[in-house]
């Protein structure tokens, strides 16, 4: 196979961080080439949370920040992606709802409740009934809820498959099945990549972002890598045979949620794993979401069992994303987006694409720069 020049930007990883910046990097009039191995990704079996609010942990104020921004331009993204693509990109408008089973658990909602109202994220704590009177088929023994009504949610699926179709228009190229081996280097900078098949492809710049994948790419040492683990998740896709309607929102409980789709289906999830880049998924896993989520919705008995999946979240040691330039020219990252890569989609194609542009990072992203994990950094 001949060797492919000239491209000024590859881009390794073909899930949504890595083709809607391929996208956004397009549209600023880049040539651009995204090479997807084709691996296990995280995004092909994630719910589609847009929940920072929901999500909002202690002491991760700066990715709260950063999934606040990238949730609010999410419904704007997906219309335009939607408009350039000629398909539904899948966004749903919904809100969520965080429900507890018990005294403990609504001992925690209120703590989580104090925390949340104190960043100054809109959310209405409920008692039992209000909380029925908004999703009928609750369980009658919820103790307390908290909605978020700002939370929504996207299909990644049909986000990935319109944003494969908005990167070819826009003048972008895509080929499945390509699996990088290693990143070429000379003097300190990346020159190009080179596929398990022998071929080598050069470039001004290599974005990578290929999620949990990330840690087995050769080439780089080991001082300007960006640090990045798998985490597995277990997920279930069920079916409502009476059709869509049990639900209106996301439910979630302390240790798992569920996330409706417009057609009926739902999205189970998730268990939370360091096992590795081990993808089976086991009896335990799957009675641990199914226990959680009935017991304050036991209409969930009634649905079919499509898919029985398991996930790769790509975590960095501070839960942190890594997007922008790295420690060797010509070296871009987008990755290590964990729980939130469906989220940040919007905001970490903006970022990458305005450095492949030539541009530095804003101040309000510089929690999340690469250089942090790298010997440049301490330099």
């Amino acid at each position: 196979m001949a060797d492919r020049h000239g491209a000024d930007v590859v881009v390794l990883g073909g899930g949504p961080i890595g083709l809607a910046t391929a996208w956004r990097a397009a549209q600023r009039g880049l040539d651009v080439l995204v090479l997807d191995a084709g691996a296990p990704a995280a995004w092909q079996v994630a719910a589609g949370m847009l929940a920072p609010a929901t999500e909002a942990e202690y002491g991760e104020e700066a990715l709260l920040e950063l999934g606040l921004r990238s949730a609010a331009s999410f419904e704007s993204f997906a219309a335009e992606l939607t408009e350039t693509a000629g398909q539904d990109a899948g966004f749903r408008r919904s809100g969520t709802l965080v429900v507890a089973r018990d005294r403990d658990d609504a001992e925690a909602l209120d703590r989580l409740f104090e925390f949340r109202t104190s960043l100054g994220l809109e959310v209405t704590r409920l008692r039992p009934t209000p909380a029925r009177r908004l999703e009928p088929a609750l369980a009658p023994t919820v103790r307390l809820a908290l909605e978020f009504p700002h939370d929504h949610s996207i299909d990644p699926r049909r986000m990935v498959c319109a944003l494969e179709v908005a990167v070819r228009r826009s003048g972008g190229e895509i080929r499945h099945g390509a699996n990088v081996v290693r990143l070429d280097a000379q003097d300190e900078r990346v020159t190009g990549v080179q596929l398990e098949t022998g071929e080598r492809i050069s470039a001004a710049q290599v974005l990578v972002a290929g999620g949990a994948w990330t840690s087995t790419l050769a080439g780089l040492p080991d001082e300007v890598r960006v640090p990045v683990r798998p985490v597995k998740g277990q997920v279930l896709r069920l079916r409502d045979p009476a059709g869509p309607g049990l639900v209106q929102r996301s439910i979630r409980t302390l240790d798992a949620y569920l996330v409706p789709r417009a057609d009926g289906g739902y999205v189970l999830g998730a268990t939370m794993e360091d096992q590795g880049f081990d993808l089976t998924p086991t009896a335990g896993g799957v009675f641990e979401l199914l226990r959680d989520l009935s017991e304050v919705l036991p209409g969930l008995f009634e649905m079919q069992i499509e898919e029985v999946l398991c996930g790769l979240r790509p975590a960095t040691p501070d839960n942190r994303p890594a997007v922008g330039p790295g420690a060797l020219d010509g070296l871009v990252w987008s990755t290590g987006h964990f729980r939130n890569g469906i989220l940040l989609t919007p905001v970490s194609a903006e970022l990458g694409a305005a450095v492949l542009a030539g541009e530095s990072l804003p101040e309000w992203a510089r929690d999340c720069a690469p250089e942090r994990f790298t010997t440049k950094a301490a330099a």
